[in-house]
């Protein structure tokens, strides 16, 4: 599971950076065109995944919240199955940056030990490492390299063919500025390091002969963290990369709608598991495949200091989006994107010296709409609303419909608390205060659009 990135791959028909092992796995697998995740944050998300549940339904909505409760009486992680089945359950992998341990889950948990549900709560049998006598086994391993970090200069200064920022195309939502060029072909470095990550692990399932038998399946837990990204229900929050891939596999492009819950519902099926009644989540293959859906829901909620209420539906063609706090704006100034998305100082200096486009200007706007339509053959980086245009009012109302049907066979728990959330208060914001008051100088250098790779020395300061 690689952490905060979208379709940026070449098997994604993107250009200028170099994915050999997953393009490989992605002609000889199956790769999904249309994979939706059901929150663009992540937490939720991978609540969401271990559950095989929409994070609504089990009160997994609002970013790292509900850490002392259990879940829900009758729901449980998909690893208390597997465990039943005799399969090893194995947590990260010492090789990878960052070792791949994070779990970052919404309700009572720990890493290793038993789990019940009730008075013990581990997820995992092992971590590190997997050799042949785990047979079968289960690895989850989180790919973080992706993620915002210390560590992307770093990486961009070791690479032998560093991505030219000259060369990389942005997306036109995105300011045409050298340093907006700069921080996206870094974030294409960390990709394609992801990418070496990937084959690293081929090799030794190979080397230990345990490829053969294998299954794995390569995904984003949610979109990149930039512009209409990671955050937000558009395309590149939501959409992401998912690959299926083994000896055992038929090479097909699906462009069915699927999510990241299927590869829960997938695992348990490949597992002999009966799936829960509760999933959200189908079988992506095999005699027990999902019938394929009409439309997906997603939800954004409370992200740190920052409270929100979005819901979408996402079908092969249109985009629906249902603001429920339309009076407040998409650029919140947020302490964790501020540090961690080196664009928008940028496109926000320029936005208020007049100088952006009516497209780069978008998520600058001072409220959003109620409602959004977008049509995403036609609109694929969802530019025009169509909400108001009176030839696509018979769309709307059928997109209304799926969302109210949705609503009312699915409880969500996020509209249920919205007037009463506690939001949980992330140390990002202390920071900012800290350096805009001590460091003035390096504050600065953020807001003229540096990536930040001090972060971490930052927060030790602070609060050590």
């Amino acid at each position: 599971m690689s952490e905060d990135m979208g379709q940026d791959l070449g098997c994604y028909g993107l250009e200028g950076l170099r994915t050999p092992v997953l393009d490989k796995m992605a002609v000889e697998g199956i790769l999904y065109q249309n994979c939706i995740v059901p929150n663009p944050i992540c937490s939720p998300g991978r609540s969401a995944m271990m559950t095989g549940m929409h994070q609504t339904r089990i009160g997994a909505h609002n970013h790292r919240s509900n850490r002392k409760k259990a879940l829900m009486e009758g729901v449980f992680p998909i690893t208390y199955y597997l465990r039943q089945q005799g399969y090893t359950c194995i947590l990260g992998h010492d090789s990878v940056k960052g070792k791949g341990r994070k779990l970052d889950l919404n309700f009572r948990h720990k890493a290793i030990g038993s789990y019940d549900g009730k008075t013990e709560f581990g997820l995992f049998d092992k971590m590190g490492t997997f050799d042949s006598a785990d047979q079968p086994f289960f690895a989850q391993i989180t790919l973080n390299v992706t993620h915002r970090g210390d560590w992307w200069k770093e990486v961009r200064a070791q690479s032998s063919q560093p991505v030219s920022p000259e060369e990389v195309v942005l997306p036109p939502y995105m300011a045409d500025h050298p340093k907006v060029r700069e921080q996206w072909a870094t974030y294409l470095d960390q990709i394609e390091y992801m990418d070496k990550e990937v084959g690293m692990i081929l090799e030794e399932l190979e080397r230990k002969n345990m490829l053969d038998n294998s299954i794995i399946f390569f995904v984003g837990d949610n979109g990149r963290c930039d512009i209409r990204g990671k955050g937000y229900l558009y395309d590149p929050g939501v959409k992401v990369p998912m690959i299926a891939w083994g000896k055992t596999i038929t090479p097909e492009v699906v462009d069915d709608i699927v999510s990241t819950l299927d590869i829960s519902a997938s695992i348990l099926d490949l597992a002999g598991v009966t799936l829960p009644e509760t999933m959200t989540a189908t079988p992506l293959f095999g005699e027990n495949k999902g019938a394929e859906r009409p439309y997906f829901y997603s939800a954004r909620d409370g992200w740190d200091e920052v409270d929100e209420c979005m819901r979408s539906i996402t079908t092969k063609q249109y985009k629906y989006i249902r603001n429920y706090l339309p009076e407040l704006p998409w650029d919140r100034a947020q302490a964790y994107l501020d540090f961690h998305r080196p664009a928008v100082h940028v496109m926000r200096a320029l936005h208020e010296q007049g100088e952006l486009t009516e497209e780069t200007s978008l998520f600058f706007a001072s409220s959003k709409p109620a409602e959004e339509l977008y049509d995403l053959l036609k609109d694929p980086h969802e530019l025009v609303n169509l909400a108001q245009d009176d030839e696509h009012q018979k769309v709307l109302q059928q997109m209304r419909t799926h969302m109210n049907d949705w609503q009312a066979n699915n409880e969500d728990m996020g509209l249920l608390d919205l007037n009463q959330r506690q939001l949980n208060s992330s140390r990002a914001p202390k920071v900012r205060d800290w350096l805009q008051a001590h460091q003035p100088e390096a504050w600065r250098r953020i807001e003229e659009g540096e990536i930040v790779d001090q972060y971490r020395n930052w927060v030790q300061e602070v609060f050590n």
